[in-house]
């Protein structure tokens, strides 16, 4: 109940403010259909209205607003649209669509769900790639001067260019050699996640102090036995730290790819949505993309403390 209230006071917040966006942010399609059906609009005629002020539309039209809140191909759409295109799109069309799972026995295509799928594939693939990568490359550069002063530097300067500008120039050159389909997605969504993954486990795998390292010295242990029985340990919580960043940078990697690609996933379901000015798409996709996150940064996190629990560590 405690955690409740707080919670239920935010969403109650957002949802307020929401509704009361609507109204300046579809003030003049409204305005224009009030006008078509005979109501009397200050200023009329649409082309006197386009270079006016939304709040002073509003204030000067409070009597023909009605329709903010349930506009065709709103600029806003209202969140009960939203939950409308959500439920129509998922539960609906697979349900009762055509090529739904129900009468096709696959997925439809026209589906948040299939989307969601292709999308998710894509993410863990090149998460795991992208983890893999990053592990490597920390282990590599907390044992290897060389790499410390060749790698690292170079790692933060990759993630300096932008991913929209990279994302294409990726895609042309893997469709170039033959790599087609998920691949090139799950290339770019694990050149987001290998970064926050090498920086936290370079710090975790150096987290031991010169005290428990002079005691494994004086035990005689080998590099090996140091990195598998102190080092590794000592950068689990900075390693599972990392892999939740890591994880949903993931996501927004293999959304960004799949823009221009346009063959399935959140990202052409997003821009299939903005080409047809079908904004309620586009936010029942992103909220598809939210629950896909906070899914897989909570399966990190009940990895993480199964993982502790194995470890010895005491809830």
């Amino acid at each position: 109940m405690t955690r409740f209230v707080p919670v239920l006071s935010v969403i109650v917040t957002i949802l307020a403010l929401w509704y009361a966006a609507c109204i300046p942010m579809n003030v003049k399609e409204v305005l224009t259909q009030a006008e078509r059906d005979g109501a009397v609009i200050n200023p009329e005629g649409a082309q006197t209205r386009r270079d006016l002020s939304h709040f002073g539309l509003v204030f000067r039209n409070l009597d023909h607003l009605g329709g903010s809140w349930s506009q065709d191909r709103a600029r806003l759409p209202a969140p009960h649209q939203v939950a409308a295109e959500l439920w129509q799109s998922t539960w609906v069309e697979e349900t009762t669509g055509r090529r739904g799972i129900v009468k096709s026995g696959s997925l439809s295509n026209r589906s948040l769900v299939y989307h969601g799928m292709v999308t998710l594939g894509a993410t863990f693939v090149g998460f795991l790639i992208g983890a893999g990568l990053g592990v490597l490359l920390a282990v590599g550069i907390v044992h290897s001067r060389t790499m410390d002063r060749s790698v690292m530097p170079w790692a933060i300067v990759s993630q300096t260019v932008p991913i929209l500008a990279l994302a294409p120039m990726i895609i042309v050159v893997l469709y170039s050699i033959g790599l087609e389909g998920l691949m090139p997605k799950a290339v770019i969504s694990a050149y987001l996640s290998f970064f926050p993954v090498v920086v936290g486990m370079v710090k975790g795998l150096r987290s031991p102090d010169a005290m428990q390292l002079d005691l494994l010295r004086t035990y005689n242990a080998s590099g090996a036995e140091t990195f598998w029985k102190l080092r590794l340990p000592a950068s689990v919580p900075y390693l599972f730290a990392s892999l939740k960043i890591g994880i949903a940078a993931s996501l927004v990697g293999a959304i960004v790819g799949e823009l221009p690609v346009q063959r399935g996933g959140l990202g052409a379901r997003m821009l299939g949505g903005s080409y047809y000015g079908q904004t309620e798409q586009i936010w029942a996709a992103l909220f598809v993309a939210a629950a896909l996150a906070a899914t897989l940064v909570w399966f990190v996190g009940w990895i993480e403390r199964r993982t502790a629990r194995a470890m010895g560590a005491r809830p």
